[in-house]
């Protein structure tokens, strides 16, 4: 590619399309710090939209314009910066590279229609990065890389494309071939030589960008030798993967094959995800208007990213679940948008993010919003309808007004006051439900509390509206601890929750340390007697009761036993005896925590005719417990978890020692995949509470785990006595 040139879009107004093939969407992924936002940038600048800073007409960025990722100096949300090139509109998704912002990533994959895979020469590429290229293999995403910071002084592109060949060539080492050579600039004093421009593979020119303009001229011979040598393998690759076998057959025989017959079979297979070519970028230098390789990377966007017309029907359904026809990118079709992002503006408050799959949105039309399947995290199912308000292309921090969303689309809705992340947008007379993509679990839990009364009265909304924002979010209302539990994907997570709650809700919180829930039962059978008599004029309170304590097998919960003969306990009282020990049950018996599979059996007691009351035996019969319990040695029981940590191969020894450290009883380990091992264990919840940061330590950011509750079970003496201590210090 590289041998046309193109008109880029017009700066201070908003790209527009009026049919799906005139749509480019292409999601930008890689790990932290591979320069995915500088990408973005220097793409919006050699497209015209922004200035040689980087920034838009108000002066601030293009990405990364949150206050939060200015603090944070990171992408910690989902960026929409859409240009033009060439006719084209292409929506670019900047997404965070940090694994605590996964569901940031996904909601982008789900709205982008290719990805292009941003890798640092200098870093290299990390285990979740090749995961995620798994992931997209799997559902045959199309998929570019482009390799970043030229500029280090241990960049070396080749080597960075032959480690791009063996990690996500792996299967079919043809599949992944650099389309440019890079042309090397005279060493600077350190013998560092720059990058100054590209050897183009199947046109034969020379890209020279060292003059701060792209320039093309003829390859001079030493350089039409280095690209003769790659040029080969190139070819065979892109015929290979486009399966055009007739064009095989000539280029097997020595002919000649001409630059656009190349070009179309090289569009051909990028947009079929069989073949992913390499690319290189850089910033544009001081002074320059594109940056090194930015162009090629357009023209390979608009030219080899599939339309939003090639992308598959999507499956819908009836709010009901009753089966409905798969629809497709049509503009005249049924309305069906999907909510990828939520966010709040403190001027215009809640807006959406949506992506459109069929029809056409259009300003204040009324429509059904369905979402469903997230109530575990705080998010309600709802079917309602709603009158969204003005259509805007965001740009930064401003949003350019649109007459219409067509098919293929993305654009931020205004005022859906109801809708949230993953939610289906239809028509109110014909409503519809899209499957919501899959969500990462958030396993890493942060409890908070108020800090002031003021603050207090300001949480409820203010969580709600956070966990609203982002399905990777689950708040808890723990009723064992009475704690208010936020689940996160990680500190970073937290760490911006922590902040959104204080910036854009106005609400100050405290951490505090997480508390899991433990119960309490007896070791061996126990006696009490709880006798409360009390005489201070007029009527007095009297109540004895003797209640006999034993074991229960796990699971069994309480059960109350009356078994008093002749009357010592009036039948009316029997029950208050019952309500006093379970009352005191749920109160704990020894560090405050619920007690759990007893069997307490009433055996005798005594009443007074006038004295004897409801209350006084329920305070007799708690009494009664705690005498019990006096005399009993009592098992603090904890919560278990079975985890299933999914890990490669080579981390699984890690992994089991680190279990083993933790308690935990490895049940089995079975093959997942290729080269990917499944640990199943079995470990106290106690344990496992940073588990989802720890984990990434010992695996190097490439395992995953799931959780889920198996039973309590008695904790170690040693271990108790310390929880007991902490107790009685009030901590």
């Amino acid at each position: 590619m590289g041998a046309t040139s193109h008109q880029a879009g017009a700066a201070g107004r908003a790209p527009t399309a009026d049919r799906p093939s005139s749509l480019r969407n292409v999601v930008l992924v890689g790990h932290s710090g591979a320069g995915k936002t500088t990408l973005v940038e220097a793409l919006a600048l050699t497209a015209g939209a922004v200035n040689r800073a980087g920034r838009v007409e108000d002066g601030t960025a293009v990405s990364d314009y949150d206050e939060i990722e200015h603090r944070q100096q990171r992408s910690v949300q989902l960026s929409l910066v859409p240009v033009e090139w060439a006719g084209i509109k292409i929506n670019i998704l900047d997404t965070p590279g940090y694994a605590d912002f996964v569901g940031e990533l996904r909601a982008g994959l789900r709205a982008a229609d290719a990805a292009l895979f941003v890798v640092s020469s200098s870093d290299g590429i990390d285990g979740a990065t090749r995961m995620l290229w798994d992931e997209c293999e799997a559902v045959g995403m199309p998929r570019a890389i482009v390799v970043t910071h030229l500029e280090a002084a241990r960049a070396d592109y080749a080597q960075m494309t032959t480690v791009c060949g063996e990690i996500f060539g792996a299967e079919d080492p043809d599949a992944v071939i650099p389309l440019y050579l890079p042309l090397y600039g005279p060493p600077g004093p350190d013998g560092h030589a720059p990058v100054a421009g590209l050897l183009g593979l199947l046109s034969r020119r020379v890209y020279d960008y060292s003059s701060g303009e792209r320039v093309e001229r003829d390859p001079e011979p030493a350089e039409l030798a280095r690209i003769s040598d790659a040029r080969s393998r190139l070819i065979e690759g892109i015929i290979a993967e486009s399966e055009d076998e007739s064009l095989m057959d000539r280029y097997l025989g020595g002919e000649d094959i001409d630059f656009k017959t190349l070009v179309d079979d090289l569009e051909r297979a990028v947009a079929r995800g069989t073949f992913h070519p390499v690319l290189m970028a850089a910033p544009a230098t001081d002074g320059a208007r594109q940056g090194l390789g930015t162009v090629e990377l357009l023209e390979l966007i608009t030219g080899g990213f599939p339309t939003p017309l090639e992308r598959a029907a999507v499956a819908v359904t009836a709010p009901d679940g009753t089966e409905r026809p798969a629809v497709t990118c049509d503009p005249d079709g049924p309305l069906v948008a999907e909510v990828v992002k939520t966010s709040s503006d403190p001027y215009v408050g809640r807006v959406s993010l949506v992506r459109a799959f069929s029809g056409t949105l259009r300003p204040e039309e009324t429509v059904h919003v369905s979402g469903h399947g997230l109530a575990d995290r705080g998010h309600e199912d709802h079917d309602v309808d709603e009158r969204i308000g003005t259509l805007t292309s965001p740009f930064g921090k401003q949003q350019r007004p649109l007459t219409q969303v067509i098919a293929g689309d993305l654009a931020c809705v205004a005022k859906l006051t109801r809708a949230e992340t993953g939610d289906t947008l239809s028509a109110k007379d014909r409503p519809l439900l899209m499957e919501p993509w899959p969500m990462p679990d958030p396993l890493l839990p942060l409890a908070i509390a108020a800090h002031s009364k003021a603050d207090e009265d300001k949480l409820s909304q203010g969580l709600a509206r956070l966990v609203a924002e982002d399905p990777t979010m689950r708040l808890e209302q723990n009723p064992d601890t009475r704690q208010v539990v936020l689940w996160c994907l990680g500190e970073a997570h937290q760490d911006v929750a922590l902040e959104r709650l204080r910036t854009r809700y106005g609400v100050q919180v405290d951490p505090v340390p997480h508390k899991v829930s433990l119960r309490e039962t007896f070791g061996a059978k126990a006696a009490g007697r709880g006798r409360h008599v009390k005489q201070s004029g007029g009527h007095g309170q009297f109540a004895v009761c003797e209640i006999e304590v034993e074991p229960l097998p796990p699971g069994s919960g309480i059960e109350f036993v009356d078994k008093v003969v002749g009357g010592a306990v009036p039948r009316q009282f029997i029950p208050s005896v019952e309500k006093g020990v379970r009352t005191q049950a749920a109160r704990g018996v020894a560090a405050g925590y619920p007690l759990v599979d007893v069997r307490i059996t009433l055996l005798d007691g005594k009443a007074h005719s006038v004295d004897s009351s409801d209350a006084a035996f329920q305070t007799a019969g708690a009494l009664a417990l705690r005498e019990a319990a006096a005399e009993a040695r009592i098992h603090l029981l904890e919560p278990v978890a079975e985890l299933a940590v999914l890990v490669p191969d080579e981390y699984v020894g890690p992994v089991m020692s680190d279990l083993a450290g933790r308690r935990g009883r490895v049940v089995g380990t079975e093959q997942a995949g290729s080269g990917r091992t499944q640990v199943r264990a079995e470990i106290p919840e106690i344990e496992i509470g940073r588990y989802a940061v720890e984990l990434r330590s010992v695996s190097h950011g490439t395992g995953r785990f799931t959780r889920a509750y198996a039973r309590h079970e008695p904790m170690p003496p040693q271990i108790a006595d310390k929880v007991r201590e902490q107790a009685e210090k009030g901590t």
